[in-house]
C-alpha cells in the first residue's frame, strides 16, 4: 500500500492531467476556426447581428426554431409578410466567403441577397441595390418556369451551369465567393455560378435585365447580407462568413 501523502500526490497529479487534457481539447475547436478565418453570422438561439430592412429590430415573423431562422409568412402581405420584411445582417462585408443551408416551403419563393446597401430612405428594397442568389421551389413556383429565375441562379442576370437543388423540404447548401472582381455560386456542392462582376460585359448584362432602371444596382462592392421574404415559408440555417485578402 501507498503512503497516504504520496497517494494524496498522484491523486492531485492525475486532477490536474484530466484537467488540463479537458482544457486543451475546450480550446482546440475556436482556435482551429480563427485560422480558417470563420464566424458565425447566426448563433441559432437570438437574432443578434440582425434587423429587418428599415428598422432597427427584427419583425415578429421572423422566428428561431430548432436552431434555424424561420420566415413564418402565414400573415402573408402583397409579396411579403406582415411582421416580416427581408432580414439583413448589421454589418457590411467585401471580399468574402458566405456560407449557409437553406430549405423553401412547397410553391415558395426567398432569395440571399449580397452587397446591399441598407439605406431604406434611398431604396426601396433590398434588391434595388442587392445581387441575389435564388431560392425557390422549381417544381411549384411560376419563377421555376422563367430562365434565370430558378433556384442557385444569379437571379435575372446568369442562370445555373447545372441543377443541383434538392427537393422541397430538404436542406440546400450554399456558398457564395466573391473575391474582389470574381464571383462564384456554389449550390450543393457545385459551381453553378461564375461571372466578373463590375466590368463592361456585367454593366451589359445588366442593362439586360430587370434592373435595368435601378441607378447603382449590381455596381456596389460592399454592402449587407439580406434574408429575403417574398411570402413564403422559408428557412435557414449554420450561416457564416469569413473575410477574403
Amino acid at each position: 500500500m501507498l503512503p497516504k501523502k504520496l497517494t494524496a500526490a498522484l491523486i492531485i497529479m492525475s486532477a490536474l492531467f484530466v484537467s488540463f487534457a479537458f482544457t486543451k481539447k475546450t480550446f482546440e475547436i475556436p482556435i482551429l476556426n480563427a485560422q480558417h478565418g470563420w464566424v458565425s453570422l447566426f448563433d441559432g438561439k437570438t437574432f443578434n447581428g440582425w434587423h429587418s430592412y428599415g428598422k432597427t429590430t427584427v419583425g415578429n415573423a421572423w422566428k428561431i426554431e430548432d436552431g434555424a431562422i424561420h420566415l413564418n409568412a402565414a400573415d402573408k402581405k402583397s409579396y411579403q409578410t406582415e411582421g416580416g420584411g427581408d432580414l439583413v445582417t448589421n454589418k457590411a462585408f467585401t471580399n468574402f466567403d458566405f456560407k449557409a443551408e437553406w430549405k423553401i416551403s412547397k410553391d415558395g419563393n426567398s432569395g440571399i441577397l449580397f452587397f446591399v446597401q441598407d439605406n431604406p430612405a434611398k431604396y426601396n428594397e433590398t434588391w434595388n441595390t442587392g445581387l441575389e442568389m435564388q431560392v425557390l421551389d422549381n417544381d411549384g413556383h411560376p419563377d421555376g418556369k422563367i430562365h434565370k429565375h430558378r433556384a442557385g441562379d444569379l437571379y435575372d442576370l446568369i442562370a445555373c451551369s447545372k441543377e443541383t437543388v434538392k427537393p422541397v423540404g430538404e436542406w440546400n447548401k450554399v456558398e457564395i465567393i466573391a473575391n474582389h472582381s470574381t464571383l462564384q455560386l456554389i449550390l450543393n456542392g457545385t459551381v453553378v455560378v461564375k461571372t466578373t462582376l463590375w466590368d463592361n460585359n456585367w454593366q451589359d448584362m445588366i442593362a439586360h435585365s430587370k434592373f435595368k432602371n435601378m441607378p447603382g444596382f449590381g455596381m456596389f462592392k460592399k454592402g449587407h447580407i439580406a434574408l429575403q421574404d417574398h411570402g413564403n415559408d422559408v428557412w435557414f440555417r449554420n450561416i457564416q462568413i469569413r473575410q477574403l485578402p
